[in-house]
């Protein structure tokens, strides 16, 4: 039985109608950029977040970049950052001329080890960027109390996780502003490259809104340097109709992640997931991992088991960021990651005999 990596259809099918209509109706209305449907978008992903504010942008990587904007950030700065993040989270902390500061993850959870913080923290430090990775919210509380002491900014990357909570509070509300992304494989995906930024600060929210649109409140009237990072009609009508569902499609990852931990318990050398005290999961991605990672990855891939690395070489050994002259073994934690992670085909709508077809895969190959 083949099963691949990510199927859309189960999502995108039974919603078919409710989309194409929305679209339409941008269509029809004559106006495609910052209209109706964008601010509308903007006050319900606002509401889901549990914040004030809804920035729509064009990508999950804008979305950083333009926080740190609005916040100062900028030339002799330091931002602290995961050493196991996708590269994006450092790239926009280089777009701003601050330099990315690299703290370990927490090895069980490979989130943010808010123990590390205060080791990393020097007098050029001016933020913390927790990154929620695979989907699991990171240990939030423990990471605003470090930088409230050391009167840092806080800019969630809450690409990933969509919907998670830590202490009860929804990710993408900790911050002073945060970034999330609508990349189509998300949580909550578009149907191109989207983004946005949540805060519960007004005048974050309105400085957001200048930056993305050329730096203009009024056209043709231009206040700052600004870029041309805003959030499309269409996307934003598709986005709006997914996010009612998304809640339930949440529980569907949960369930295909509840089928995966009960059946792949004590299989060969396998580290299953782990989700921290207090923190939730919405499993963006099912991510083991194995010392026999690339060796299990062919065995699945001739199987017909889809499967990704999320990811095979960290920032820090990027060549991009060879100029920081880090060396392998600098960053050990990030490094056993990078070498041991294998995600599993996870999405909303695959069936338990999906997930069995997998585990079979798996124990054949032990």
């Amino acid at each position: 039985m083949k099963v691949p990596f990510l199927a859309f259809s189960p999502q995108h099918e039974p919603i078919r109608e409710e989309v194409m209509a929305a679209m339409g109706r941008i269509y029809d209305s004559q106006w495609y950029v910052l209209g109706d449907a964008v601010r509308s978008f903007e006050a319900a992903y606002a509401g889901f977040s549990d914040v004030q504010h809804c920035v729509g942008v064009a990508n999950g990587l804008d979305a950083l970049h333009l926080s740190l904007l609005a916040l100062g950030i900028g030339p002799g700065d330091e931002v602290i950052v995961p050493s196991n993040t996708y590269i994006a989270t450092w790239l926009a902390v280089s777009y701003v001329g601050a330099t990315p500061v690299s703290v370990e993850p927490n090895p069980a959870t490979a989130n943010l080890d808010p123990a590390r913080l205060e080791a990393a923290i020097t007098e050029r430090t001016r933020a913390i960027m927790p990154v929620h990775l695979y989907g699991q919210a990171c240990e939030m509380e423990a990471i605003m109390a470090i930088a409230r002491q050391h009167r840092l900014f806080v800019i969630e990357d809450n690409a990933q996780s969509q919907g998670a909570t830590a202490g009860g509070k929804s990710t993408g509300s900790f911050g002073d502003v945060n970034g999330t992304s609508f990349y189509p494989g998300k949580n909550l995906g578009a149907l191109g490259d989207a983004g946005a930024i949540t805060t519960n600060d007004a005048m974050l929210a309105q400085k957001l809104r200048t930056l993305r649109n050329y730096g203009s409140q009024q056209k043709y009237y231009n206040e700052v340097i600004g870029y041309n990072s805003r959030l499309d009609e269409l996307q934003a009508a598709v986005l709006q109709v997914k996010l009612q569902y998304l809640p339930d499609w949440t529980r569907q990852r949960q369930q295909v992640a509840a089928w995966y931990d009960a059946q792949l318990q004590s299989v060969g050398d396998l580290h299953l997931p782990v989700t921290a005290a207090g923190s939730t999961h919405v499993y963006h991605l099912y991510v083991v991992r194995t010392a026999q990672r690339d060796a299990l990855q062919r065995h699945l891939t001739e199987a017909g088991i889809g499967t990704l690395i999320h990811y095979p070489v960290p920032p820090h050994l990027q060549q991009a960021y060879a100029h920081l002259g880090i060396k392998q073994g600098a960053f050990p934690i990030a490094e056993e990651l990078a070498n041991t992670s294998l995600s599993l085909p996870m999405w909303p709508g695959m069936k338990e005999e999906d997930v069995t077809a997998v585990v079979e895969a798996i124990r054949r190959f032990y």
